[in-house]
């Protein structure tokens, strides 16, 4: 048989075709490799770090209701802690369902234990109060659990490490995979080129262009760019992965929104949050101001109306602040919830000023509404006090108290909110609705 034009054009071409299944069997299964990585970065590593942040905002909500209970004497502190025990008992559970290597399962095994050895030692202390021994249930609160609190906040701390170092090291085994698989693409792409140049170019083009975008997407996802789109509508490997790619884009974003620990009731960023506000500002070294605005008479309202009704007020004192942040258009102002009637404005001195004035002038009138007709009409409310005597309680008023520094006074935010505790509790001693500056609090204490 002559080996003809036709027939060396033909072997010519079975024999690019013969590359090219090898080049789209390499591609496949890199791909499907990367889209299992990808597979178990999003629904195994992720999850996992979710849940431990997730557990340690449960954490810190049990010792906040712990240390107010011991304070307070209050059931709902109690039931509170029990909730958010049952919480954290249900994260545990959801990690446990995940495919776990034996040392994160002995790191869970050993969280809920702590988790039980902190659940009993608070039934010991809520027994304690409740038989009015409060020292030996304080004793034991910051001794024994306070070591259980810090062993279950180290062993969360650690898993989170863990995760993260696993998220990275996976994160660069996805970029080799990804750049091996464009690597040897290219190289039987070139190849083929000697054959065909036509042939190849299509070859190159519609494999090793996705290819490439999604080594780059690797690369600026690693970067913290998380706002790259991949451009890859396909139905083929390729397209699975640029979903995937795409949902755990998504999944990052939505763990950066969790660090922003939003409080169940108001919708506001919580403590960690507002750490981390406090902390930016002082690195920074500008000059901001931190308000802390609390409540006064608030726990006796709440006695007599009603623990649902002392939420509404708690929302509407959110909603107050948000509606002057709105209306003033104060963009870069922070508003936080620390919990309880506690809020937390942090931004430049003047915005912070100009809402708190705001709020003194108007509260008031604002909470008249959330009294019976009488109560309000009287200006004062019947109830009982801590040792449940009958009397007259004030109506709701508001304190701000607020402190600004450039980074140059206090070390840390733990510094700066004792601070503003200070003068909080300095200005609750006012009649009505006050803020207070510390140029305020000084010229208190000349006279």
């Amino acid at each position: 048989m002559k080996l003809t034009i036709s027939r060396k054009l033909l072997l010519g071409y079975l024999f690019m075709a013969l590359l090219t299944v090898l080049a789209s069997a390499y591609a496949v299964n890199s791909l499907q490799t990367l889209s299992g990585s990808a597979y178990n970065i999003t629904q195994h590593h992720f999850v996992l770090l979710e849940s431990s942040k997730k557990m340690m905002d449960v954490l810190l909500a049990q010792e906040s209701a712990e240390k107010k209970y011991l304070i307070l004497k209050d059931p709902a502190l109690e039931q509170i802690f029990w909730q958010r025990n049952r919480e954290f008992q249900d994260e545990l559970a959801q990690v446990r369902g995940l495919d776990l290597d034996r040392k994160t399962k002995t790191a869970v095994d050993e969280m809920e234990a702590l988790q039980n050895q902190l659940r009993e030692f608070f039934a010991q202390e809520v027994f304690l109060v409740q038989n009015g021994r409060v020292e030996e249930a304080q004793v034991l609160s910051d001794t024994a659990g306070r070591a259980a609190i810090d062993d279950l906040a180290a062993k969360l701390r650690g898993l989170q490490k863990t995760m993260d170092r696993a998220i990275n090291d996976e994160m660069r085994q996805f970029a080799r995979q990804s750049r091996a698989a464009v690597h040897m693409t290219l190289t039987l792409g070139v190849f083929s080129l000697v054959l065909g140049i036509a042939l190849a170019l299509i070859i190159t083009r519609n494999i090793s262009k996705p290819l490439q975008q999604l080594h780059e997407a690797t690369r600026l996802i690693a970067d913290g760019r998380l706002d790259h789109k991949i451009e890859a509508r396909r139905d083929d490997e390729i397209g699975a992965l640029a979903k995937s790619f795409a949902y755990m884009t998504n999944r990052l974003k939505v763990l950066e929104a969790l660090n922003l620990d939003a409080s169940p009731l108001t919708g506001l960023p919580g403590n960690l949050a507002i750490e981390n506000k406090i902390d930016q500002h002082l690195a920074k070294g500008e000059t901001f101001s931190l308000c802390q605005v609390d409540l006064d008479n608030f726990k006796p309202f709440a006695d007599k109306y009603g623990y649902a009704w002392g939420s509404e007020v708690i929302k509407a004192v959110a909603d107050i602040l948000q509606g002057y942040i709105q209306d003033a258009q104060l963009r870069e102002l922070f508003l936080g919830h620390i919990g309880g009637d506690d809020f937390v404005l942090i931004g430049r001195p003047g915005e912070v000023t100009t809402v708190c004035r705001r709020l003194v002038a108007d509260f008031s009138d604002r909470i008249l509404g959330f009294y019976e007709a009488q109560d309000a009409q009287n200006g004062y409310f019947i109830g009982r006090n801590r040792e449940g005597i009958v009397q007259k309680f004030p109506l709701i008023t508001i304190t701000a108290a607020i402190v600004t520094d450039d980074g140059s006074r206090f070390r840390n935010p733990l510094e700066m909110a004792r601070r503003v505790a200070e003068l909080k509790e300095a200005a609750k001693r006012m009649p009505g609705s006050n803020y207070v500056t510390e140029e305020d609090f000084e010229q208190w204490n000349k006279v």
